[in-house]
């Protein structure tokens, strides 16, 4: 038998390294998505996604749900807020995988039958919003106010919405406007 020269042991160990690799990517693939259910506004939604991903660029870029919008991506701004198994949480610092089988609610889903949510008509009717950029995450921030009852006063109601900014400064609107739905909605 011929001992194998340096060539022959340089390839085949460079086709074993490539077939190793290979193998290798293959296994990381299919660890590299997780299936994940979750209710997106009483809609049952079933995606595909990496584990990286947020719940905000989940519900955006890969279920159409745009109403949460991608303000500062640090959770500083609260223009992402969703309410999750009824409780409100700014959609950019959490996975998507690590709200498998939750409900999710968007502003698209606050309006019941063609009608909008009260939160939403007193933030019409108060003029709440200017430019509109940080109005969704406002209204479930706002709804998630008046859901755990803080709206005795206008300095809790801003304590309790603090989380989300509005560039615009329409602060004693937005303050309004929940008074004025927490008002409807106690009736």
């Amino acid at each position: 038998m011929a001992q194998p020269n340096r060539r022959t042991v340089l390839k085949a160990g460079t086709a074993a390294a490539a077939v190793s690799m290979v193998a290798v990517e293959a296994a990381a693939a299919e660890q590299s998505t997780v299936d994940v259910s979750l209710e997106v506004n009483g809609q049952p939604r079933r995606l595909t996604v990496e584990p990286r991903v947020t719940l905000l660029d989940a519900l955006r870029e890969r279920l159409g749900v745009t109403g949460p919008k991608k303000g500062c991506d640090r959770g500083e701004c609260g223009a992402c807020t969703v309410i999750v198994d009824g409780a409100r949480i700014k959609s950019c610092l959490t996975l998507a995988v690590m709200r498998d089988g939750c409900s999710v609610t968007t502003v698209e889903g606050l309006a019941k039958q063609g009608k909008l949510h009260p939160v939403q008509e007193a933030f019409i009717r108060r003029d709440a919003f200017q430019c509109g950029g940080c109005t969704p995450g406002q209204i479930m921030s706002a709804v998630a106010c008046i859901q755990e009852g803080h709206t005795g006063s206008a300095d809790e109601i801003r304590e309790w919405m603090n989380g989300n900014l509005c560039r615009c400064a329409v602060y004693p609107n937005i303050v309004a406007a929940v008074q004025d739905a927490a008002e409807e909605l106690r009736r």
